[in-house]
C-alpha cells in the first residue's frame, strides 16, 4: 500500500503542482502508508532535459518537506514492464491520423481526450496489411464500450464509457494511460491524489487496471490552482515556481505556509512544517479551487 506523486519533467513545478504534492503526502501519512515519487519521463520528445528538470523538481519538493519513502522511480527505465502488460491486453492496430479521428469522433472530454469511434477495430487482415504499408500502426485496447464506475474520495461515484484508447503510439512509445496504471500496480499504489483535470480519465485507468488483473487505487482529485482570470495556473503566469518566488523574497517555508492556508490548515503567514499540517489534516475535506497569487 502506498500513495504517490508523479510529476512529468517537462518544466519546473509551479505552486499548483506543489500544492497537489503536499495533499498527496498528507493523505499518505494520514493513512499510514509510504509516499512515493515517480518521474514520468515517458515521452522522450517532450522531456529531452528530463534529468536536469527532474533534479530541480525533486529539490523543490524536498525544500517544502516532500521527500520519497524509497528510491525515485523513472518511467524511462521500465519499458519491459509496459511491453509485458501489452501482451496481456485485448488490443488491435489502428492506422487513423489525428485528423481522421477528429473528423469521425464526438466532441472531446473536459480533459481533452477525444473518444475513438472504433474505426480500425473490424478491419480484415488484408486491410490491415495494406494500411500497414502506408503508416505504422498505433495499438489500442479493445474495450468494447465498457462502462466503468470508480469512486473518488471527494467527487463520489464517477462513471464513464471506456473508448478504445491508445496504449502504444505509432512511433513505438508506450502511452501514458498504460504506463501509469502498470506502475501503480507494480508499486502497490493504493491511493492517487492528483488534479481535478484528470478526474475523467479515472474510468479508463480503472478499466485497464482490472484488465491487467489488478484493482484501481482510491482516487482523490484536488481542486485546481488557477490564475486571477480562472484559467489553470501555468508557468506563463509569471512568478509561480519556487525559484521565481525566491527571487521575490519568498522562502520555501512561506510557500508551504501559503499552501497550508489554501487548504484551511493554518494562517497565511503561520510558521508550519508538514507534520504540523498533518496534525490538522482532515481527509474528508476536499481541497477546493485556489487562486494564486491570493488576494492581499
Amino acid at each position: 500500500m502506498a500513495g504517490r506523486f508523479a510529476p512529468s519533467p517537462t518544466s519546473d513545478l509551479h505552486v499548483g503542482n506543489l500544492r497537489t504534492a503536499v495533499v498527496s503526502w498528507l493523505a499518505a501519512r494520514h493513512a499510514g502508508v509510504p509516499h512515493l515519487i515517480r518521474v514520468e519521463d515517458l515521452d522522450a520528445t517532450r522531456v529531452k532535459a528530463a534529468p536536469e528538470v527532474a533534479a530541480r523538481q525533486l529539490a523543490d519538493l524536498a525544500a517544502i518537506g516532500v521527500v520519497p519513502d524509497g528510491e525515485v522511480v523513472w518511467q524511462s527505465r521500465r519499458f519491459d514492464l509496459y511491453k509485458a502488460a501489452l501482451d496481456r491486453l485485448p488490443t488491435y492496430e489502428c492506422y487513423c491520423t489525428r485528423r481522421e479521428i477528429a473528423e469521425a469522433a464526438s466532441a472531446p472530454h473536459d480533459d481533452g481526450h477525444r473518444p475513438y469511434p472504433g474505426t480500425c477495430r473490424e478491419l480484415s487482415a488484408a486491410e490491415r496489411a495494406a494500411r500497414r504499408t502506408e503508416r505504422p500502426p498505433a495499438l489500442r485496447v479493445d474495450a468494447r464500450g465498457a462502462v466503468v464506475t470508480v469512486r473518488d474520495r471527494w467527487a463520489g461515484e464517477v462513471t464513464g464509457t471506456v473508448d478504445d484508447f491508445v496504449v502504444r503510439r505509432n512511433d513505438g512509445a508506450h502511452a501514458y494511460n498504460l504506463a501509469v496504471v502498470v506502475d501503480d500496480l507494480e508499486q502497490g499504489v493504493t491511493q492517487v491524489v492528483r488534479g481535478d483535470d484528470l478526474l475523467t480519465s479515472s474510468p479508463r485507468q480503472a478499466w485497464l487496471a482490472r484488465a491487467l488483473g489488478g484493482t484501481e487505487p482510491e482516487y482523490a482529485h484536488v481542486g485546481l490552482v488557477t490564475n486571477a482570470v480562472g484559467a489553470r495556473l501555468a508557468k506563463r503566469d509569471g512568478v509561480v515556481t519556487l525559484a521565481d518566488l525566491a527571487a521575490q523574497g519568498w522562502t520555501p517555508a512561506r510557500v508551504l505556509s501559503v499552501i497550508g492556508h489554501s487548504l484551511g490548515l493554518c494562517e497565511a503567514d503561520e510558521p508550519v512544517d508538514l507534520d504540523a499540517l498533518l496534525a490538522r489534516f482532515d481527509p474528508a475535506l476536499r481541497p477546493e479551487v485556489w487562486v494564486f497569487p491570493p488576494a492581499s
